[in-house]
C-alpha cells in the first residue's frame, strides 16, 4: 500500500526524502468555480505562483505513493483540499485542511496586498518597500502554518508551501 514501508509501519514524515525528482509537483489545477473574477494584479499572482510552483518544488505525500504527482486544489465547506493523483490523473490520495487557523493571516495578507497595491501608485520605494517587507511576512507567516498543518500528511519545502499558500489566497478570493 502507498505510504507504508515493507514492514507495514506507517513511514514518518521526517523520513521522507524530497530529493529525488519523483518529489514533485508536475501539474497543477485550480477549481476556480467559486470565482467570479479577480484584478489583474491577483492574477499575475496566481500566474507567477503556479508557474513558478511547476518550474521548482519539492513535495511528497506520506499516503500518496511515489509521484510525480498532479495536483487539483480546490476549497470545500471551509477545507482546503488537496486532491492527489498520478501522470495518469488516477487518484492516489486526498488531503482536506481546516482553513479556520489560517482566517487571521489570509485576512491580514489581502488587507497589506490591497495596501501594497495601492501604495504602488502613489508613495515613494521605501514606503513601498516597509509595506512589502510586511506583506512577505504575513506570507511567510501563511506559508509556515500550512507547512505544519499538513506535515502529518504532505511534506515539501518552504518554497513550496509559500506558493501554495498564494493559491490558497486565490481560492479564498470570491470576486
Amino acid at each position: 500500500m502507498p505510504g507504508k514501508d515493507p514492514d507495514d509501519a506507517p513511514i514518518r514524515a521526517d523520513a521522507l526524502d524530497l530529493t529525488g525528482e519523483d518529489a514533485r509537483i508536475v501539474h497543477i489545477t485550480l477549481d476556480e468555480r467559486t470565482v467570479i473574477r479577480r484584478s489583474p494584479e491577483v492574477e499575475q499572482e496566481r500566474a507567477i505562483a503556479v508557474y513558478d510552483l511547476l518550474e521548482e518544488n519539492r513535495f511528497r505525500p506520506l499516503q500518496a505513493g511515489a509521484g510525480p504527482y498532479h495536483l487539483h486544489l480546490r476549497i470545500e465547506e471551509n477545507r482546503l483540499v488537496l486532491d492527489i493523483r498520478d501522470a495518469a490523473e488516477e487518484p492516489r490520495a486526498v488531503v482536506a485542511l481546516a482553513l479556520t487557523p489560517f482566517r487571521r493571516v489570509v485576512r491580514d495578507y489581502f488587507q497589506i496586498c490591497e495596501s501594497y497595491y495601492e501604495a504602488i501608485k502613489r508613495l515613494s520605494p521605501s514606503q513601498i518597500e516597509a509595506i512589502d517587507m510586511g506583506r512577505r511576512g504575513l506570507h511567510n507567516e501563511g506559508s509556515t502554518l500550512l507547512q505544519e498543518r499538513l506535515a502529518e500528511r504532505v511534506v515539501m519545502d518552504f518554497k513550496t508551501a509559500r506558493r501554495l499558500f498564494t493559491l490558497l489566497c486565490v481560492l479564498h478570493i470570491r470576486g
